[in-house]
């Protein structure tokens, strides 16, 4: 299997941790931590993909527009933000 090198960044505290775990010989290297890691999170992607789909065939098919919306609006709330009303202090 053909390889890439690319950069990754992560927040320091991960890093330690995971260079911890290679030191006590847990992971092979930090590298193979990072492909474990990958193949895991594709994996249950590919996981939660199949079973949405399986619940929507068994339900009647993909969502309308209007129940998307209404998902994303459960699930991506969005932020209220105050605004300062004409003479009024906040």
């Amino acid at each position: 299997m053909a390889a890439r090198k690319i950069t990754v960044t992560l927040p320091h505290d991960q890093f330690k941790e995971i260079r911890a775990l290679v030191t006590a010989g847990q992971a092979a290297s930090v590298s193979g931590f990072v492909q474990h890691a990958v193949r895991v999170a594709l994996s249950d992607v590919a996981g939660w993909r199949e079973m949405l789909e399986d619940a929507l065939q068994q339900t009647g098919g993909p969502l309308s527009k209007k129940e998307r919306s209404w998902a994303d609006a459960l699930l991506y709330p969005r932020k209220e933000t105050r605004r300062a009303k004409k003479g009024k202090a906040v």
